[in-house]
């Protein structure tokens, strides 16, 4: 009973002293565009992002083959661009860092069927081992 017991309580130790490889954030985006006679629901979405930004999380939409490019971090503040082809539109995102757990931002984006804003709120949930 007391090797479970050690064996148990080393490998708790040994979890604990193992750090995720990269961030789970929780990103909540509200869309509007013009001339749209309503404002579709908000949408939630948890992703795993690197420690160290390659892009913001929820700063891409693979669904619509959407990739950022150009980031760019001055303070708190960062920028980006983005080119979606599915539908064909281009625009420019960008957030302010509230320390280190959370963050709140915009992505504006040009097409031909008009103008579209999108903002984005998120916060660190935890870690993960799969960051993209």
């Amino acid at each position: 009973m007391l090797a479970i017991l050690t064996i148990t309580v080393a490998g708790a130790a040994g979890a604990r002293g193992q750090e995720s490889k990269g961030d789970m954030w929780e990103t909540t985006t509200q869309m509007s565009m013009e001339g749209l006679p309503f404002k579709p629901p908000a949408n939630t979405a948890k992703s795993c992002s690197f420690k160290e930004w390659k892009e913001p999380p929820g700063g891409s939409d693979r669904s619509r083959n959407c990739k950022s490019s150009n980031m760019r971090t001055t303070g708190s503040k960062v920028t980006w661009d983005v080119a979606c082809t599915g539908p064909t539109m281009t625009g420019t995102g960008e957030l302010v860092r509230e320390g280190t757990d959370a963050f709140s931002g915009t992505l504006k984006f040009m097409s031909a069927d008009g103008n579209m804003t999108i903002t984005l709120k998120g916060k660190k949930v935890g870690g993960c081992d799969n960051p993209q």
